[in-house]
């Protein structure tokens, strides 16, 4: 089975300044709207790799960026959604 991280912000700021540090380095993600498996209110995450997200997590520590938390969830799991 298929595992994905999502990453959660305290704020659309913290999203997007995240956003903004990780493009160009040499992570893989994406930013998509928080899964309901996750939350019911709406959001902004970030979708990213086993591999990529404790070097994301650091990054984003070391640039002081707040996130609220990391979530695993498997990719079958949110495609059996409606």
């Amino acid at each position: 089975m298929d595992f994905c991280y999502y990453i959660t912000f305290p704020t659309v700021y913290f999203a997007l300044r995240a956003e903004a540090l990780l493009t160009g380095r040499p992570f893989t993600f994406k930013m998509v709207p928080v899964p309901r498996a996750i939350s019911s209110s709406c959001g902004t995450a970030l979708r990213c790799s086993c591999q990529d997200a404790k070097m994301i997590t650091d990054f984003l520590k070391q640039k002081h960026v707040e996130f609220e938390s990391v979530h695993r969830l498997a990719e079958q799991a949110l495609k059996n959604r409606f």
